[in-house]
């Protein structure tokens, strides 16, 4: 098995990539600087060593790259590793990859979705557990009345909202959370 990560400059800073053998294991929200995205990979990703892409891989540091440049590109078919993880969660990133970009739903919407209608707050936990920020859109959720709920990747609720003007889904204006 070849293990890799890759660290990328956005819009946003620099994000990171984790795969195995071309399917990928995790995504890296930017930190404060390229070593503190770099660090988090290695500590998440230990048996990973930061090499070139492959081309699959590359392909989905442009899509990803080109989202938090205020593209819509569609994010939804990359190879991710979703077999090792919890049914529900599975189930919950799945349904957070059909909310297309500039577009949020709440955390019970899913619920409702999984035929769970009571379980917003366990979808809340997946996606506060989500390995793949930014390729499972949890950023478009959000909690009961539009509220932005929590955000677990460096910066917090700023990064949520940052995406989601980048996204088009608010507008670009300062607002307290």
């Amino acid at each position: 098995m070849t293990s890799g990560f890759t660290v990328f400059d956005t819009p946003l800073g620099a994000c990171g990539l984790a795969w195995r053998d071309g399917v990928i294991t995790g995504t890296a929200l930017p930190g404060s600087s390229p070593a503190s995205t770099r660090a988090f990979l290695t500590r998440r990703f230990p048996d990973a060593v930061e090499a070139a892409p492959p081309p699959e891989i590359q392909a989905a540091v442009e899509r990803i790259t080109e989202l938090l440049s205020g593209g819509h590109p569609d994010l939804s078919r990359l190879p991710l590793a979703l077999d090792d993880l919890p049914e529900f969660n599975r189930r919950a990133y799945e349904a957070a990859l059909r909310i297309p970009p500039g577009k949020t739903k709440t955390y019970g919407d899913l619920a409702h979705e999984l035929g769970l209608p009571g379980a917003a707050q366990a979808v809340g936990q997946a996606m506060g557990n989500n390995p793949f920020p930014i390729i499972v859109p949890c950023h478009r959720v959000l909690a009961a009345g539009g509220k932005h709920g929590g955000f677990s990747a460096p910066g917090g609720v700023e990064t949520k909202r940052r995406m989601l003007v980048i996204e088009g889904a608010l507008p670009d204006e300062p607002t307290l959370f």
